[in-house]
Order: structure tokens, then C-alpha cells, then sequence
């Protein structure tokens, strides 16, 4: 009779050992290699347990893997831009086109309302060397004639990869965007001299971004754009 009882009393034990652990794992969560935390793309941030400031980000992408299956990559080969884009996840398995096309939508406007309003601090983060120089230039041009610009996003109708390659190890991606925008430069006496406030115009613009793939730094940099207007 007492061994009936001592048995009774280990399957209660169990099932309150059981009950716990799965109180436990609904609080705690479980480690599955995944556990980083996701970060939003183009966003100002810097990460108080790193070493690296990820202030004026363009883009962010995980860390990379040891190899990357082509098979997976929902791209053809057999299309220039697919096969550049299979290039690019070669030497960074977790680009994700789709991804990278919406977060380059939020670094088009953030870089088109710094330059409207001349925050040079903004454009210094996004641009290389080279595209900060020449949007330095026309600011001050700017600034000297007393000239105001007044550029508003009105909404982007598109943004598609049209060109990816691998440059050494830096990897190359051009975006075509489609955007509505009003545009208007006025003069040191606030006349029009250029443009419409009033008008809302269509606009495509060619944007080239690079990163360097080996580095742990997820910026992209925009390194290059050309405008069909």
C-alpha cells in the first residue's frame, strides 16, 4: 500500500517538474541561433554592446553565412540581373533582394529631404566620398546665391533592382525609382526661379549602392546616381 502511494507521489512530482519547464520556456523562450533580435533597416541607431556605430544606416544585413545553396535563390541565372544577384548572395548569403529594394525606398527620402535642407551631417553617413562632394557642392552653390530648395516626397511608386554585381569584394546594386515629387527653387527674395510648388511631377532616378562584404559594418553607401529628368 505505502509503494502505491510513493509511486502516486513520483507521477505528481513529474507532472509538477513538466508544468514548471513549460512555464519556464513560455517566459524565457527557447535558443534556437536565431536570437539576435531584429533591427529595422535605415534607421539611426548604434548598439550599446558593440564596438561598431551603426549610425546613418542605409541598410542593415544579418551576419553572413559560411556558404549559400543557389538553389534556394528565387532568381534565374539565366538573367543578367538574376545572376548578379546570385553573385552578391555568394558573397552574402542573407541579401535579400525584396528587403533591400523597400529599405532603399526610406534611404531615398531621408537623403532627398538632407540635401532639400542642407543637412550635411545626414548626407556624410549615406554618400561615399565621391557623391557627398557633389552634393557639398551644389549645397554651397546654394547657400552663396541666398537660394532656398523645396523638394517634397510626395510617394514612390517603385523601386526595383535593375543592376547587381560583385566588384571585388564589393557588391553593386543599382535601383530604378519611380517617385512623384514637388520641386521649387526660390531666390534670396523667395521668387520661383525654378520649378512648381503647385506641380507634382514624375521623376526616375537611377541609384547605385556598395558594400563591402567582408567588412561587419551592414551600411550600404550610395555611390553613384543618374536621373532620366
Amino acid at each position: 500500500m505505502g509503494g502505491e502511494f510513493q509511486f502516486f507521489d513520483i507521477i505528481i512530482l513529474a507532472f509538477i517538474a513538466g508544468f514548471l519547464v513549460l512555464r519556464l520556456r513560455r517566459v524565457l523562450g527557447r535558443r534556437d541561433g536565431h536570437e539576435g533580435g531584429y533591427q529595422d533597416q535605415f534607421r539611426d541607431r548604434e548598439d550599446p554592446e558593440s564596438d561598431t556605430k551603426a549610425d546613418d544606416n542605409v541598410v542593415h544585413l544579418p551576419d553572413r553565412a559560411e556558404d549559400v545553396d543557389v538553389a534556394d535563390i528565387d532568381v534565374s541565372a539565366n538573367d543578367p540581373i538574376g545572376a548578379g544577384i546570385i553573385q552578391v548572395r555568394v558573397a552574402d548569403p542573407s541579401f535579400d533582394p525584396a528587403g533591400f529594394a523597400e529599405g532603399a525606398k526610406m534611404a531615398f527620402e531621408m537623403i532627398l529631404n538632407a540635401f532639400a535642407s542642407g543637412d550635411r551631417k545626414s548626407l556624410k553617413g549615406l554618400l561615399s566620398p565621391d557623391v557627398y562632394k557633389n552634393f557639398d557642392n551644389a549645397i554651397s552653390e546654394r547657400e552663396a546665391a541666398g537660394e532656398k530648395l523645396e523638394d517634397t516626397l510626395v510617394g514612390i511608386r517603385s523601386s526595383e533592382i535593375v543592376e547587381a554585381s560583385m566588384d571585388g569584394h564589393h557588391s553593386v546594386i543599382t535601383l530604378k525609382f519611380v517617385s512623384e515629387q514637388i520641386s521649387a527653387l526660390r531666390d534670396s527674395e523667395n521668387n520661383i526661379i525654378d520649378g512648381n510648388p503647385n506641380e507634382v511631377i514624375d521623376v526616375t532616378d537611377f541609384w547605385t549602392f556598395s558594400r563591402d562584404t567582408r567588412s561587419k559594418d551592414p551600411n550600404w553607401t550610395l555611390i553613384g546616381t543618374e536621373s532620366n529628368n
